[in-house]
């Protein structure tokens, strides 16, 4: 069997959408947080494999685990991080809910709606976030906060991507009620160009994003390590400007990402934006388990 490093797609932690271990995070976590990445990106690759069958998917995505809990040493990725877990007294389960996310993907290709997607990114999304936290000795008491963000992000790369996703790999992540309240079906996505019902269909959906960064904005002033706080502030303040670069452009004809000098203006005014914050407004940390998606 070819080795899963062999099936990379080539995109790394600096090809994201959002800052991944940047030079803000502290020299010590770095390290923790880039196994993580590359075992989960390994895994994504995987998922999203075009010539790799569903069965095949799940067996790769089950060798990956099985490295990762010691159960082998096969997989390299799976080691790696199974070693960073042990030396921090961390625990594998948030690799293994986002191999749960990605066992998913190799076989559902349509939500219902958007608790369903919701449910899915339980998985695919807020375990990421939970991870960083976890890595920094954060309290818990963040995690409704960082879910909400985390299913944010999830939610813009949907959006960013789905023509391409419906295309290349006939999955689709616009939750198909969605679709029927404009009178669509999913091969609205397959166009050259957003029609006006699938434009006002996207348009929703960013929508109820925007409510989910609502309720991750206090994140970074929640967060006791400021170093972080500002990498959490930077990635918010990215993601306020995709939502609202999404509400008016159409991800099947026009970019909808941020060039490098956007990115970098955007992330030195949330860095900047949430040290302020910090200083001069931050509030009380909620009770663990406090919130829900909405």
């Amino acid at each position: 069997m070819t080795a899963s490093a062999e099936l990379r797609s080539g995109k790394g932690h600096t090809d994201e959408n959002f800052p991944v271990a940047s030079l803000l995070i502290r020299r010590r976590h770095r390290p923790a947080i880039l196994a993580f990445y590359e075992f989960v990106r390994t895994a994504d690759d995987i998922a999203d494999h075009p010539q790799l069958s569903a069965d095949e998917k799940i067996e790769r995505l089950d060798a990956l685990e099985s490295s990762l809990v010691g159960q082998d040493d096969k997989e390299p990725e799976g080691v790696k991080l199974r070693n960073v877990l042990r030396e921090r007294s961390l625990s594998p389960q948030h690799a293994q809910d986002l191999l749960q996310a990605f066992r998913r993907d190799a076989v559902k290709l349509r939500y219902a709606n958007w608790d369903e997607l919701i449910d899915y990114c339980r998985y695919s999304a807020m375990p990421v976030g939970r991870y960083v936290l976890d890595v920094h000795g954060e309290s818990h008491a963040t995690w409704p906060a960082n879910d909400a963000l985390c299913v944010a992000l999830q939610i813009i790369n949907h959006l960013q991507d789905c023509g391409a996703d419906y295309r290349n790999l006939d999955r689709v992540y616009v939750p198909l009620d969605a679709l029927a309240v404009q009178g669509l079906t999913v091969e609205a996505l397959g166009e050259s160009k957003a029609s006006p019902a699938l434009a006002a269909c996207l348009r929703a959906l960013a929508d109820r994003t925007a409510q989910l960064l609502e309720q991750s904005r206090p994140l970074s002033s929640f967060t006791a390590d400021t170093r972080l706080a500002m990498e959490i502030s930077v990635i918010q303040t990215l993601a306020e400007r995709l939502v609202e670069v999404l509400r008016t452009h159409d991800p099947l004809s026009e970019p909808v990402h941020l060039n490098k000098s956007a990115m970098l203006l955007t992330s030195l005014g949330g860095a900047t934006r949430g040290l302020l914050r910090r200083l001069f407004n931050r509030p009380s940390l909620p009770a663990a388990g406090a919130g829900a998606l909405r």
